[in-house]
């Protein structure tokens, strides 16, 4: 009996992973093409200057649109309200607020923003500026 059976041939126990690669090499260019976009924030033009300094720690941001919207941290807030938002973040000491304004946006209105956050009890407000290339100023 045993010799007709014949020559037993073992199950393939292999898996094939070309699918799970395929899947997974699909998965990191969508994650890679829209991971940027998660971090962006408001569309601002920033003035450019050659003096400026780059803004990357992590503080209280200020942004003013082209249409002149304020925004706290990336959320909308009321001009007038600007200040009761402010005075609760005082608390843990003093504060800088980075201001970025739109190139667009008039500089009496950016004013007005920087006296409301002077009159919440802000010290400190530096003023966000995007390096102008090398070759432009020569």
């Amino acid at each position: 009996m045993a010799g007709s059976m014949g020559k037993r041939r073992g199950s393939l126990s292999e898996i094939n992973v070309t699918p799970l690669v395929d899947v997974m090499l699909v998965l990191l260019i969508i994650f890679m093409i829209t991971a940027p976009m998660m971090t962006r924030g408001i569309d601002i033009d920033l003035p450019r200057v050659q003096s400026g300094a780059d803004a990357t720690e992590t503080r209280i941001t200020l942004a003013i649109d082209a249409d002149r919207k304020v925004f706290l941290n990336q959320i909308p807030v009321n001009l007038h309200l600007l200040q009761e938002r402010l005075k609760p973040l005082l608390r843990d000491g003093e504060l800088f607020v980075f201001l970025r304004a739109d190139a667009t946006v008039p500089y009496g209105y950016v004013m007005e923003v920087v006296d409301q956050v002077k009159r919440a009890g802000v010290v400190k407000v530096g003023l966000v500026t995007q390096p102008t290339p090398e070759d432009a100023g020569h």
